[in-house]
């Protein structure tokens, strides 16, 4: 198969990066430098490239990398959207994923196909996206919530080292809503998910606990 050559229908991905920034959940959108949607705000994304990917999770972290230089320590499959109405190239079939990245990791430099990236606000983004954006970017808003909501632990938001209340605060970031102190604190006693650090920081009223993923850590 020619390099250049395009599967029909057309096949690719879509990835809703996530941070947390300035107390929001924000998604990184970029805009799109040629046609089709030629300078609208869209996700992240492009189309399998047989000879480069060896799986739509490669495909995902390919097409960031090449987009906007970022690389993905976690990635996880949303949904599939296809249909011959969704793209004025075709038939296509797209699958989306979403990403967890702390903002202290990002570098997020515009390479190819992007005239301009930005951290928009996940919940109401202020930009009507290309494509089916919109209703991708909901749907991995909604998987998000849910599996934080299952007591999943978001800690790729987080830096390395960390305190629970830093932790206690993403969490209600991503939920939309604020956790209770003293219920989230029982649950992480339990949690082979940390672990406790000898070290400190400085505190509003008494030096913090710092905490680490451990080893068994999985999200």
């Amino acid at each position: 198969m020619s390099e250049d050559k395009e599967l029909f229908p057309l096949v690719g991905v879509d990835v809703a990066l996530f941070s947390v920034v300035d107390e929001r959940l924000k998604v990184l959108l970029v805009k799109r430098a040629r046609e089709p949607e030629a300078r609208r705000w869209a996700l992240p994304g492009g189309l399998v490239k047989p000879h480069l990917d060896a799986s739509l999770a490669a495909n995902a972290r390919r097409v960031l990398a090449d987009k906007v230089a970022v690389d993905l320590p976690h990635l996880e499959e949303v949904a599939t959207y296809s249909g011959p109405d969704r793209d004025p190239r075709g038939w296509s079939v797209m699958v989306l994923f979403y990403a967890l990245l702390p903002l202290d990791k990002i570098n997020a430099v515009v390479r190819n196909k992007v005239e301009a990236v930005e951290w928009a606000d996940a919940i109401a983004p202020g930009h009507r996206l290309a494509f089916d954006h919109t209703e991708q970017l909901t749907a991995a808003v909604k998987k998000l919530r849910a599996k934080v909501a299952g007591d999943a632990l978001p800690l790729h938001l987080l830096p390395e080292k960390f305190t629970l209340s830093q932790l206690q605060s993403v969490v209600s970031i991503i939920l939309g809503h604020p956790v209770d102190k003293s219920s989230f604190r029982r649950r992480l006693k339990a949690s082979t998910q940390l672990v406790e650090l000898d070290e400190f920081v400085r505190g509003a009223q008494r030096p913090a606990q710092l905490f680490r993923a451990s080893e068994a850590f999985s999200f």
